[in-house]
């Protein structure tokens, strides 16, 4: 795991806007159940700040034009990576949430495209939850908005970019160890139940080489092959 974080926010990038949560949902085709999730699960959302050239003179392009940082005030426990990409999905720029409830808080991003009329949101990464007085350290060295919006993904992931790799590419890399864990597990539970020997020699055979992939997909240095 990566060491948790929450940033410090320029001061010039506040925004500061309470946003109706009817807001998320009164548009477009959202299922009643979700609907439900919206109204028993957040108290409040607050569009907190808005990182852009005219607020901390970081240049924009057409991928990342803006950052947003929304927080997310919880009722209960948590809030659902079914909310957040709800409400991703309606703004079009990339966010940055942070979801607090009473007295602890946390950070979540999924990398979001904007190549379409409808932005693509991928998996959602996460911090662990911290103390909502937790420090917190200043935004990471940036050129532009772009290679900001990479670092604040990155230190969001549940391990460490490998060397000249992208936050896209580790997505994709851990979304492929994600689907091999799951695997792993269905084939352990076929393993545990399978009463014939010629069949329990082929099970760990698969399961074996899953593992083996697993390993090397989370391994952040990877040895090289000839």
């Amino acid at each position: 795991m990566t060491e948790p974080v929450l940033y410090r926010w320029p001061v010039n990038a506040a925004f500061g806007r309470s946003v109706p949560k009817t807001k998320f949902y009164e548009h477009g085709n959202v299922r009643t159940a979700l609907r439900e999730k919206f109204v028993d699960d957040i108290q409040r959302i607050a569009w907190a700040y808005k990182l852009a050239d005219d607020t901390i003179r970081l240049r924009g392009t057409t991928t990342v034009p803006e950052i947003q940082v929304f927080t997310i005030e919880t009722k209960g426990a948590d809030v659902s990576d079914e909310v957040l990409a709800a409400i991703d999905k309606t703004v079009h720029f990339p966010i940055i949430f942070e979801v607090a409830s009473i007295e602890r808080v946390r950070m979540a991003a999924a990398r979001k495209s904007l190549d379409g009329k409808t932005p693509r949101i991928a998996t959602y990464f996460t911090t662990e939850w911290q103390a909502a007085d937790a420090p917190r350290r200043p935004l990471p060295t940036a050129l532009d908005l772009p290679s900001l919006y990479e670092a604040l993904l990155a230190s969001l992931l549940p391990v460490a970019t490998r060397v000249g790799e992208t936050v896209s590419e580790a997505t994709e890399r851990l979304d492929r160890a994600r689907k091999l864990q799951r695997e792993i597990v269905t084939l352990e539970k076929k393993l545990r139940t399978e009463p014939q020997l010629n069949r329990k020699i082929e099970l760990r055979r698969q399961l074996k080489e899953r593992e083996t992939a697993f390993a090397e997909l989370t391994d952040t240095a990877p040895s090289t092959r000839g």
